[in-house]
């Protein structure tokens, strides 16, 4: 777990008043009732396999669906109805991370679609201090299965090196209007098994893009246990082609579909076998950036009270700045509140991960917020407690008037 936190700067408490200070009682009583549901397995494995059924046609499903999970994880189906969300947040000195929600297939002219669409964010962002970043899944703008041959070594066919070049271009044209708008993007990591194609196109931007600063920036999920190698690896390559590097340190979304492919295929799962290690590599990860902060530049996205407190102790140790630009704090829009308020409250980097998109395009991520609620010990838990303590004082001060 994480070492050396003695002599915190800052203690974060989970303070119903400040994280709840902007929400109602209805709206409270609404979110108490999601993650009572998500604090159900079969409730939520329910939801998984047949939610794509509840988007087919006009179906009450489809606003059931809205006016629950999605208006909690998403900020609209369009960038000037999130808007809305960016400017709540501004107000209590949280910043946004807006991600258009767009994965999996798709033809090449929804690939530019969601190209187009992002440098509509960038835009939005070049204009507007409180969004610094933004980010792309490539699977929105790539094709899986290509994406998945590279990962493996494969041989590319004719038609698979044209569909990659265009990928690249689409890829070029994007992180060239970034740079042109000063306006840095983080790819998301993704499945394993096409992790490595991501790396490798990550890596080759990054060099490109990266000269004076990081404009292109990756994802590293340390709940694998291969991971804390390649960073160090990434670091090194960074010094010999003299780039600068961005790094989101995340502990990873997908460890029920890595967990369940490897167990049907039979390999070896990507996924460490003990909580405790994803800790030590994701705290370690953490570390060693810092050390190295003036070559690298980080955005520390966590749900975990500790390692968000060894986070801040560490940069105490570092004689890092709250308010220096290459460290961010990011916790997803709809969770941990209570972190994200008390950073901001006390002077910190914090972002909110904040998507938005059609709700049928949303579909994987909800599911994969429904999911991770639902595996990681206590997430929905310790939000279902903190709403019913909010709600038990309101109900209390009422009584006092």
């Amino acid at each position: 777990m994480a070492q050396n936190l003695e002599n915190r700067p800052i203690k974060i408490s989970i303070d119903t008043k400040k994280a709840f200070k902007t929400k109602s009682v209805r709206q409270l009583k609404k979110e108490k009732f999601l993650f009572s549901t998500m604090n159900s397995f079969w409730l939520v494995w329910i939801f998984s396999k047949t939610a794509k059924l509840f988007l087919l046609g006009i179906s009450p499903f489809r606003c059931y669906i809205k006016n629950t999970i999605y208006n909690h994880f998403c900020a609209g189906e369009t960038l000037e109805e999130s808007t809305k969300v960016v400017v709540k947040l501004k107000e209590n000195g949280i910043k946004t991370i807006l991600d258009y929600s767009k994965e999996g297939h798709g033809t090449t002219a929804e690939f530019q679609a969601s190209i187009d669409e992002i440098k509509r964010v960038i835009e939005l962002a070049a204009n507007e201090k409180s969004i610094p970043y933004t980010s792309i899944k490539l699977t929105g703008v790539a094709n899986f299965s290509l994406l998945e041959k590279i990962s493996k070594s494969e041989a590319l066919s004719t038609s698979d090196k044209d569909e990659f070049q265009k990928t690249m271009n689409r890829l070029d044209e994007l992180f060239q209007f970034c740079l042109n708008n000063d306006v840095p993007i983080y790819i998301d990591a993704e499945e394993s098994w096409i992790q490595n194609a991501i790396d490798q196109i990550a890596e080759h931007f990054m060099e490109k893009y990266n000269k004076r600063k990081a404009i292109v920036n990756t994802t590293i999920q340390f709940y694998r246990w291969d991971r804390l190698k390649y960073l160090r690896k990434l670091y090194e390559r960074a010094l010999q082609k003299n780039f600068f590097l961005g790094i989101k340190i995340v502990r990873g979304a997908y460890m029920e579909k890595e967990n369940d492919r490897a167990h049907k295929m039979q390999y070896a799962s990507p996924i460490s076998a003990y909580k405790e290690n994803v800790d030590n590599d994701f705290n370690e990860a953490v570390r060693f950036c810092l050390k190295r902060i003036e070559k690298i530049s980080i955005c520390v996205g966590t749900h975990n009270e500790e390692s968000t407190l060894n986070l801040i102790n560490l940069m105490h140790q570092n004689g890092i700045e709250k308010s220096d630009n290459r460290v961010y704090f990011s916790q997803l829009y709809g969770m941990s509140d209570h972190i994200s308020y008390d950073l901001a409250h006390e002077g910190y980097n914090v972002t909110k991960y904040v998507p938005y998109g059609p709700i049928k395009s949303s579909l994987p991520y909800l599911i994969r917020r429904a999911m991770e609620n639902t595996s990681i010990a206590g997430q929905s838990s310790r939000e279902l407690q903190m709403i019913k303590e909010e709600l038990k004082a309101r109900r209390e001060q009422k009584l006092l008037r």
